[in-house]
C-alpha cells in the first residue's frame, strides 16, 4: 500500500470515530435505557402537570430530555395551592391537568374519590409502561386490580451518617442494635458529646417514631388479625404495641441520645440538616424527604463550607438481626383518563417510566428512587442492600393513618418518659 493510501485509510478511520463519538454523545439517554418514540417527531402539543411543589427542577430536566424526541411538545407544571384538598376541584374544572401527583392515601377515602375516578389505569398493557423497573412493593395494588398512579420516588425513614467521622475514628457504621449501642458508647468515649441527635417532639417524624416504627411494622407484618385490631382502635389491640415500647424503653435507657440536645433543634428539616452540617454529630436520624434538602443546604452552613464531609443515609438497626427497610412511596404521577392530549401524556409516562429516567429525576430531587436498582446513588444505596425479608411496606401490611398516630402518640409519650410502658398501652385508641 502507497504513503498515500495509507493516510487516506488513516483520514477514513478517524472520521468514521468521530462520527460515532457524535453520536454516542447526542444519543438521548432514555434511547440507551430502551425508550423507542412511538408518535411521529413533528406531531405537536401540551402536557399541564399539576402538583403541589414551588418548584420541580428535577420534572423540567425530564422535559427536556423528553423535547429531544418531541420538540413540538409543550410541558408546563403548575403548583396548586392546598393540593390534597384542591386537586379533586381542579380535575373536574375546565382546566384539568393532563397528568397530575397522586397518593396511596388517598385510596379509599371519600373525599379523594374524584383524583383516584379521573386516573387512568396505568397496568393496562397496552400503555407500554415498564412497571417491572418499580419495586413491586410500592405499586398501589387496588380492589380491582387496576393501577390508577405510579411511584415516581420513594421515601423511608433512617439516619444521616457523617462518614467522615467513622472513618476517622476507626468505627464501622452499625448494622445491628448492639452494635448502634457499642458506636454510641464509643463515640462518646472520643469526646462526641451527642453520638446521634434527631428532632425530639411531637411530630410525625420525630426521633421515636423513626427508630420505632419500622420495628412496629416488623411485629405486625404478616398478623391480619393484629392490624384489623389496630385500626379498628380496639383498645385490647394496645398490647401489640408492647415490644416496640420497650425497644424505645431500651434504646432512651442506652443513653443512644441526649434528649435536651435533641430539644434545642427547632424543625425535623432545616434545623436538623443544619445541626448536622455542624459536623460533630455522627449520626442524624430523619426521613428521606429531609434528606432530599441537604444538598441545597450544603452552601448555606459555614460550618459545613469550612469542612465538608462526606455523608450518606443508612437504614436504623433497631434489633440484632438488623435494620428494616420500610419502604414506602413518597409522590406518584397519575394520567388524567379526561385528557384531550391522552395519546401525548401516555407517551411521556412510557418515556418517564424507565429506570434510568426515575433515577435521573430522583437524583436531581434529592429524594430516593422508586426503582429496584437503588446502588446507583450512594446516598441511598445501603438501603438497597437490606435482605429481601426485611423490606417491609406500610402499604402492603395495611395499616391505617389513625393506628401509625396511636403508635407515635404511645412511644413519643414513652420516649421521653411521660407514660409508663403500661400506661400508654392502655391508652391505645384513645390517645391525643
Amino acid at each position: 500500500m502507497t504513503s498515500m493510501k495509507k493516510a487516506v485509510c488513516i483520514l477514513m478511520a478517524a472520521l468514521m470515530t468521530l462520527s460515532l463519538v457524535a453520536c454516542s454523545k447526542t444519543k438521548p439517554k432514555a434511547a440507551e435505557e430502551g425508550f423507542t418514540p412511538a408518535l411521529d417527531a413533528s406531531v405537536g402539543g401540551s402536557i399541564r402537570i399539576a402538583g403541589g411543589y414551588d418548584n420541580f427542577e428535577a420534572l423540567e430536566a425530564e422535559f427536556d430530555r423528553f423535547n429531544e424526541y418531541y420538540p413540538n411538545v409543550e410541558l408546563e407544571y403548575t403548583k396548586v395551592d392546598d393540593y390534597s384538598n384542591m386537586i379533586g376541584t381542579v380535575l373536574d374544572g375546565n382546566d384539568a391537568p393532563d397528568i397530575y401527583v397522586n397518593y396511596s392515601w388517598m385510596y379509599g377515602r371519600d373525599q379523594y374519590k374524584s383524583s383516584i375516578d379521573h386516573a387512568e389505569n396505568l397496568a393496562d398493557p397496552a400503555l407500554g409502561l415498564d412497571l417491572g423497573c418499580i419495586r413491586e412493593n410500592i405499586l398501589l395494588n387496588t380492589d380491582d386490580g387496576s393501577l390508577p398512579m405510579v411511584p415516581v420516588f420513594s421515601n423511608t425513614y433512617g439516619m444521616l451518617v457523617n462518614n467522615d467521622l467513622f472513618e476517622k475514628e476507626g468505627l464501622s457504621v452499625p448494622k445491628t442494635y448492639q452494635e448502634l449501642v457499642d458506636v454510641c458508647k464509643a463515640f462518646r468515649d472520643k469526646g462526641y458529646a451527642n453520638p446521634m441527635m434527631g428532632f425530639s417532639q411531637q411530630e410525625t417524624t420525630s426521633v421515636f417514631t423513626l427508630v420505632t416504627y419500622p420495628y412496629f411494622c416488623e411485629t405486625v407484618a404478616g398478623d391480619p388479625e393484629a392490624v384489623e385490631k389496630l385500626n379498628s382502635l380496639d383498645a385490647s389491640a394496645g398490647e401489640y404495641m408492647r415490644p416496640s415500647l420497650e425497644k424505645i424503653d431500651q434504646f432512651m435507657k442506652d443513653g443512644c441520645v441526649d434528649l435536651k440536645a435533641c430539644d434545642e433543634i427547632e424543625n425535623n428539616y432545616d434545623a436538623v440538616i443544619l445541626r448536622f452540617f455542624e459536623g460533630d454529630v455522627p449520626m442524624m436520624t430523619c426521613s428521606g424527604d429531609t434528606v432530599s434538602g441537604t444538598k441545597k443546604r450544603e452552601s448555606r452552613s459555614e460550618a459545613f463550607i469550612a469542612n465538608p464531609f462526606a455523608y450518606s443515609f443508612v437504614p436504623i438497626p433497631m434489633s440484632d438481626e438488623g435494620a428494616v427497610f420500610l419502604d414506602m412511596s413518597n409522590l406518584q404521577f397519575s394520567v388524567n383518563k379526561n385528557s384531550s392530549n391522552l395519546e401525548m401524556s401516555n407517551e411521556f409516562m412510557r418515556f418517564l417510566i424507565t429506570q434510568g429516567e426515575l433515577n435521573e429525576m430522583a437524583q436531581n430531587k434529592g429524594l430516593m428512587s422508586s426503582t429496584v436498582d437503588l446502588s446507583f446513588n450512594s446516598m441511598y444505596a445501603a438501603f438497597g442492600e437490606v435482605p429481601e425479608a426485611k423490606v417491609l411496606s406500610p402499604e402492603e401490611i395495611g395499616m391505617s393513618d389513625d393506628a401509625v398516630t396511636q403508635l407515635r402518640l404511645a412511644v413519643f409519650s414513652v420516649g421521653r418518659g411521660d407514660k409508663t410502658i403500661d400506661e400508654a398501652i392502655a391508652g391505645y385508641g384513645s390517645a391525643e
